[in-house]
């Protein structure tokens, strides 16, 4: 049986779904690199709120999906930006939202980090940048997960030069308990975050950034590069000091960067592992015995799903990471907090369920295509 999909062009394609899904079941743990997924949260859909309320959130849903993910082998990144932090969720539900997923954590033994911001502030002075920084790193150490120190729009606007960077992180890092993620989240994901690390020239910038760490190794698990640049991230990642690892945060290299080469590879804290957990726990597992070719046999043919995800104006990434779990199963409805589901086209979504159907992704292809079919007749096109 086929369905009409809209095309960008405004006209309707035919495709037909498949009928089977990609038989992945939960497996051993990762050994060979470790894996975090950014995770999504699950709006309330009852909730009486507006684009300019705090988030409602689904707690029992939002918990099921992180339940779901460490099944599957895999860490939660938490509260960051595809928790839609900044986009939707203020700190005060991202705080929530932390201690609710570290309690889980613990109870189920999955590997959690959370993301420490300053968004509870605007802007202001660097003191009280500090200050909003130290409130959320004390949060998650109290909760008991890994902190993943996030890029600052507040910072960014009050920064004079590199010099406020390598004060405002040696700070922060001389408090942190344990060694921490540092998080470089390019301006594609937030363009309010341009000339991070004091300049615009990304050369500059990658000096100041290996400045702080060199100065605090000790403090620093590792780094996430979100710069969707393949070549700067193993540049970075060569110069490293010894025991600090790189966690690629690129959704359009992954298979690449994680593969490595012969002088080092990087880890993994993808927004793109939230719909596509399972097969990319598999992929690893088949690295994991060393078979580097069949762990690019199952991962690349991915890419072409994340790219589109990602695909410009890039920080609407999360409308189709939400609606990709609602097709899956994993929650009810397609609504997001803020109202971000109406932030990509009718034809982008339709792309999406194209290609992720075409990879099996959804449990129960038959449902998706149910709801593909609803959402489709909510707009108007008829089967």
């Amino acid at each position: 049986m086929t369905i009409r999909l809209p095309d960008a062009g405004g006209g309707l394609r035919t495709y037909e779904p498949r009928t089977e899904p990609l038989a992945v079941t939960p497996g051993t743990p990762l050994t060979s690199r470790i894996v975090f997924s950014a995770a999504h949260v699950v709006a309330d859909p009852f909730a009486d709120t507006s684009p300019d309320s705090p988030a409602a959130v689904d707690w029992d849903a939002t918990l099921a999906f992180r339940r779901h993910l460490w099944s599957h082998g895999l860490g939660v990144a938490e509260a960051m930006d595809t928790a839609q932090r900044g986009m939707g969720l203020d700190w005060a539900g991202a705080a929530e939202l932390i201690r609710r997923s570290a309690a889980e954590a613990r109870a189920v033994g999955g590997r959690i980090a959370c993301g420490v911001g300053t968004d509870q502030i605007d802007g202001g002075t660097l003191t009280g940048i500090r200050a909003a920084y130290e409130e959320q790193l004390a949060v998650v150490e109290e909760a008991g997960a890994q902190a993943v120190v996030m890029a600052s729009r507040a910072l960014a606007s009050a920064a004079r030069g590199p010099e406020d960077y390598l004060e405002t992180y040696g700070h922060l890092l001389r408090q942190a308990a344990e060694p921490v993620i540092l998080h470089w989240l390019g301006p594609m994901f937030d363009p309010a975050l341009e000339g991070y690390w004091g300049s615009s020239d990304l050369d500059a910038a990658t000096e100041t950034f290996l400045d702080v760490i060199a100065a605090h190794p000790d403090k620093v698990d590792g780094i996430k590069v979100s710069l969707l640049d393949a070549r700067r991230e193993v540049d970075l990642r060569r110069r490293l000091p010894r025991g600090v690892r790189c966690y690629t945060g690129d959704d359009f290299h992954y298979p690449e960067l994680i593969a490595g080469d012969d002088q080092g590879f990087s880890h993994a804290l993808l927004g793109v592992f939230d719909p596509l957990g399972p097969p990319a726990a598999e992929a690893v597992r088949v690295l994991d015995t060393g078979d580097t070719a069949g762990f690019r046999a199952l991962l690349d043919p991915t890419v072409a799903l994340s790219r589109h995800l990602f695909q410009a104006p890039t920080r609407f990434y999360k409308t189709g990471v939400v609606f990709l779990a609602w097709l899956a199963g994993h929650q009810s409805h397609f609504t997001m907090v803020g109202g971000l589901q109406s932030a990509r086209s009718l034809p982008h979504l339709a792309r999406a369920y194209e290609l992720a159907d075409g990879l099996g992704l959804f449990p129960d292809p038959k449902q998706a295509e149910e709801r593909m079919r609803n959402l489709l007749s909510m707009y108007g096109v008829n089967q």
